[in-house]
Formats: C-alpha cells, structure tokens, sequence
C-alpha cells in the first residue's frame, strides 16, 4: 500500500499562513503540519490544530540562529513549549530550512525525538520528499508547484510504504517576511484543487497523518491471520 502525509511547514509564522494550512486541511489533501512555537501566530495556530482533531501537529524547530553548543538546551526548551501551546506531545519532529540535517544539529533533534517518541524527519516513520518547491535559482517556477508538477512527483517518489510530502500553503499578508511568498499560495490552490483528490485515489494512494504511524506499523508487525 502507498500511504502519503502532506504535511505544511510554518505553521504559526503568520495568520494568513494559519489559514492556509487550514484551509488546505480542511479543502485540501493536507493531513499534517509542523509548529513554530516561538512567532506571534503561534498560539493561534496551536488552537486551531485542537480544533481539527484530524491534522497531526508537530513541532517545527526553530534553530538558524542557535550555536550548535546551544542545540540541545534549545530543542528542549521548543518542545516543552509545544507542550505548553498544544497540551500534548508533538505528532513528530522537524525544522525550519531542516536545519536539523546539520551534523553539528542533527544528534541533539534525534535525541529530542526519541525523548518524545516520535518520528524526526528523514529519520524513520517515513520516506521525505521536499521537492514539492516553488523557488530555484532566485525565480519562481510555478509549473514544479502547479497540479501537473504534483501529480509528476507524486509518480516519481511516491512508492510502497509511507511518504511524507512538505509543503509551504499559505496566504501572503502584508509585511509577511519570506523569501518564498506569492509561491506559497499557488501551493495552496494546488492542494485543494480537485484534480490533485481524484489523481491520488486513481494512484491508489491512501492519505494519512503522523498520529496513523504508529497504528500501522502496529498492523504491520502483527503476524499473518491474526486477527
């Protein structure tokens, strides 16, 4: 079985972009999103994730600027205050501009990880795929993000097993500052659009979240014919 969590990143880094990643929840084939717990939108964001029992919240680490000596001290400090913001632990673990990746960072995200008994990204739970990018080069490609160029990648890398898809939907407000803004609300369209439903069902790919993780590798384990 080919299963697929659509998981939108920056969560809480605005009120425009927590309505996208709504909207996409709830319109859309998004079933996942990841927390910055830090930004003005952010307790805005963890209330609307209570409110949709069905989206897997996580936790979007925030670590561009923190000295690699700090990493520990600060990965948990973001997780407790996760927990404060969403009243439970984060569905999984990853980072802004996967800065986690980074072997100076990447020991301390993987020990938070384990701590809270979730997946990190890239790290177990599931295949990721981040092409799903409207920016190379310093220009905007909006065919790599438009329906045809979702429905390629979904060809290309989805396969048997889970696979998580980021993404960046949300609405552009002003004095928003990113180096990826008009982009993101064409990703937006692009995962509510109809045709981007029908295309998964005709794939034969199940849609899931993070909090479906455990459950399944469950099934998976349980030995053939039990019941």
């Amino acid at each position: 079985m080919k299963r697929l969590i659509v998981t939108g990143d920056d969560f809480g880094a605005s009120r425009g972009i927590n309505r996208g990643i709504v909207e996409a929840h709830e319109d859309g084939i998004l079933t996942s999103t990841s927390l910055l717990v830090d930004r003005p939108a952010s307790a805005e964001a963890a209330a609307l994730g209570c409110e949709h029992s069905g989206l897997s919240v996580g936790l979007h680490l925030e670590l561009d600027a923190v000295a690699p000596e700090r990493a520990a001290a600060e990965c948990e400090r973001q997780l407790a205050r996760f927990v404060e913001l969403v009243g439970e632990a984060p569905s999984h673990v990853d980072s802004h501009h996967d800065v986690h990746r980074n072997a100076r960072v990447l020991a301390h995200a993987l020990a938070l990880a384990e701590h809270a008994r979730v997946p990190l990204r890239g790290h177990g739970g599931a295949r990721h795929v981040g092409k799903f990018y409207g920016q190379w080069g310093g220009r905007t490609h909006p065919e790599q993000i438009g329906v045809d160029g979702l429905l390629r990648l979904l060809d290309a890398e989805v396969h048997e097993g889970a696979t998580e898809l980021s993404c960046h939907p949300g609405y552009v407000e002003p004095g928003f500052r990113s180096s990826y803004l008009a982009e993101r609300e064409v990703e937006l369209r692009t995962l509510c659009d109809a045709r981007v439903r029908d295309g998964i069902r005709a794939r034969e790919i199940q849609l899931i979240g993070f909090r479906d993780l455990p459950a399944l590798a469950v099934q998976a384990a349980a030995p053939e014919g039990a019941a």
